[in-house]
């Protein structure tokens, strides 16, 4: 069964609650949306307050994924330039699929909707996005068509002795 996805969905209890869920299952399964392992929902509200302040002041835009239960599944965050010269491109934040649905395809499901949902804004031209060296997820986003166009050696540090390198993604959506 596949996703069904929605852009701008209207915020409540419930979806913050699903997005905190999500974000600390991914977290805990080692994803890298930020945290390492273990974490707990008070962990991350901090984070998710800080990208629903984003969205209130039309910065950010909040791409959800429903499993066939109405779950939340999988999330995204497109986030605008405010630099005059880089109005043409925005940020990929957050990107997460559910742990339980991973092996799915949810993942490409997910990045073809944050695609589309780009193109629905006025002059967006690319997407960028950031991640975490060591993970195999640059290769997942490559078959995705984003090309690696910068790498910051060493930049992360999930834990002493254990740095990641910051990889930047493009995709053209021209």
């Amino acid at each position: 069964m596949a996703l069904t996805f929605t852009l701008d969905p209207a915020f409540d209890s419930e979806l913050r609650d699903g997005i905190l869920t999500l974000w600390t299952d991914v977290s805990n399964a080692g994803g890298s949306v930020g945290f390492v392992p273990p974490v707990t929902t008070e962990d991350i509200r901090p984070e998710l307050l800080k990208h629903l302040t984003a969205i209130v002041e039309g910065r950010t835009r909040l791409l959800v994924g429903r499993d066939e239960s109405g779950e939340v599944a999988a999330t995204a965050f497109l986030t605008l330039n405010t630099h005059r010269l880089m109005r043409h491109w925005l940020w990929l934040y957050t990107v997460m699929v559910h742990p339980s649905h991973q092996g799915k395809g949810y993942g490409r499901d997910l990045m073809a909707a944050a695609a589309e949902a780009a193109r629905g804004v006025d002059g967006i031209e690319a997407i960028r996005l950031t991640c975490r060296g060591g993970t195999g997820v640059d290769r997942f986003y490559g078959s995705c068509g984003y090309k690696e166009v910068g790498r910051v050696p060493d930049a992360i540090r999930v834990a002493p002795g254990d740095d990641r390198d910051d990889i930047t993604m493009l995709l053209p959506l021209l």
